[in-house]
């Protein structure tokens, strides 16, 4: 089985900045593409980031400039750097990975983690 396992989040005020990691375990041969999304009280999903093997990063405009993300293959672990903070970044926050096992791929999810920030 695999597991996605999130840390990071917290409290912040805003203007502050956090960092979110997510670290990908257990069986499996590759991880193709990672990536952040967010729901917010009420309302759906939405992508932040996502980030290839290759390194190449696509951001929605909402936090492009301001979020960074990165990833470290060795550790199979994706990051997102979280600058300028604004109350509307208020969200919970999951990661994915599309993971590569048994002849396919397929997309897991990680159980999320809480960003607050304060006016």
């Amino acid at each position: 089985q695999v597991q996605l396992v999130e840390s990071g989040g917290g409290l912040v005020q805003a203007g502050g900045s956090l960092r979110l990691s997510c670290a990908t375990s257990g069986r499996f041969i590759s991880i193709n593409a990672m990536g952040w999304y967010r729901q917010a009280l009420g309302k759906e999903r939405e992508l932040v980031a996502s980030i290839t093997s290759g390194g190449t990063a696509d951001y929605s405009d909402s936090v492009k400039g301001r979020v960074p993300i990165s990833r470290d293959n060795a550790k199979n672990t994706v990051y997102l750097q979280m600058n300028s903070l604004n109350p509307e970044d208020s969200a919970v926050y999951y990661c994915n990975a599309d993971v590569y096992y048994s002849s396919r791929y397929r997309t897991y999810w990680g159980q999320g983690t809480q960003v607050t920030v304060s006016s």
